[in-house]
């Protein structure tokens, strides 16, 4: 504990997300956490966690202090690499944040495939329908949908995506094929509650055009494979990912709706803090996974083919 360093300490608490876990870590009491944060910051002359017997949160000089100390403990591991032999294998623990259905279909089993070549690198995947703060949740790397504006966080394509709007031919056949986006209005739509996304209005665009449409439903769910299920049951009209029903789609058993018009950009990206000397055990985990992913962010792909 003693040769533990300030900057290790800090990283460590925000990674388990509170004093006792990370106690358990290191093989001593809660307070003894506590007395060594308490003198962290009373020698910094700022308080960097708020913290409740449940949880902790950072403050803005702990966020600041936690992306400067990992940069340097990132800096300190990559000079360690490169004087004890950069040819040593990669190991540690890498935390990775996925969606529920993506991340159970596509990840978890290239993890399977990752640890195969990597037996010293400890693969944590933590899967969610929420959103995730990747600093103050302490994970390495999430996948997520959709480019990202926080400027502290590097994002790289990981696959090609879009959202399709489709239907059962069954339905079709049952409520006739919206032309317009305001024929919505008049179908039962399928609605899945996905992180922060505005429950119930479908944003839609056809060249300069846009339309925001509030649609109605008698059935809602988090999960996207129940959501797909009842589409397929010719329940109603459904928005989701090209990943997830490009099968359907080959085999006529969804049909597209509204071809002309287009749903905001569904792309992947792997996504973790930006840093000059990423940890090797990271790195080798995102090189992975982009080699993976590759034929999926070919261009030139038919659009309900790729997956």
């Amino acid at each position: 504990m003693e040769t533990f360093s300030d900057i290790q300490l800090f990283a460590l608490i925000v990674k388990r997300g509170n004093m006792a876990a990370a106690a358990q870590e290191l093989g001593v009491t809660p307070p003894v956490i506590t007395r060594r944060l308490a003198n962290l910051e009373k020698r910094l002359g700022v308080r960097l966690m708020n913290r409740t017997t449940r949880k902790i949160s950072l403050t803005p000089e702990g966020e600041d202090y936690l992306m400067e100390g990992v940069r340097i403990l990132e800096q300190m591991t990559a000079l360690e690499e490169r004087l004890g032999g950069a040819r040593k294998q990669p190991q540690g623990t890498v935390r990775i944040a996925a969606t529920l259905g993506f991340g159970r279909t596509h990840i978890a089993p290239a993890l399977s495939k990752f640890i195969d070549r990597n037996p010293k690198v400890e693969v944590q995947l933590h899967l969610s329908d929420k959103s995730v703060n990747l600093v103050d949740q302490g994970f390495d790397l999430m996948v997520r949908f959709g480019e990202l504006s926080d400027s502290r966080l590097t994002a790289r394509l990981l696959a090609h995506n879009s959202r399709i709007i489709c239907a059962a031919p069954t339905y079709l056949r049952r409520n006739s094929m919206p032309t317009h986006p305001r024929d919505l209005g008049q179908h039962n739509c399928i609605f899945i509650r996905e992180g922060d996304e505005t429950f119930g209005t479908w944003h839609l665009r056809s060249g300069t055009d846009t339309e925001s449409i509030k649609v109605r439903s008698n059935l809602s769910t988090n999960d996207g494979t129940s959501a797909l299920g009842w589409a397929l049951d010719a329940q109603g009209i459904l928005v989701r990912s090209q990943w997830e029903i490009g099968k359907s789609l080959k085999q006529k058993k969804l049909i597209p709706v509204l071809t002309d018009w287009h749903l905001p950009s569904a792309d992947v990206y792997l996504v973790f803090q930006s840093s000059k000397q990423m940890p090797a055990k990271l790195r080798v985990l995102v090189d992975f996974l982009l080699d993976e992913f590759k034929s999926h962010r070919s261009k030139t792909k038919e659009i309900y083919g790729t997956w």
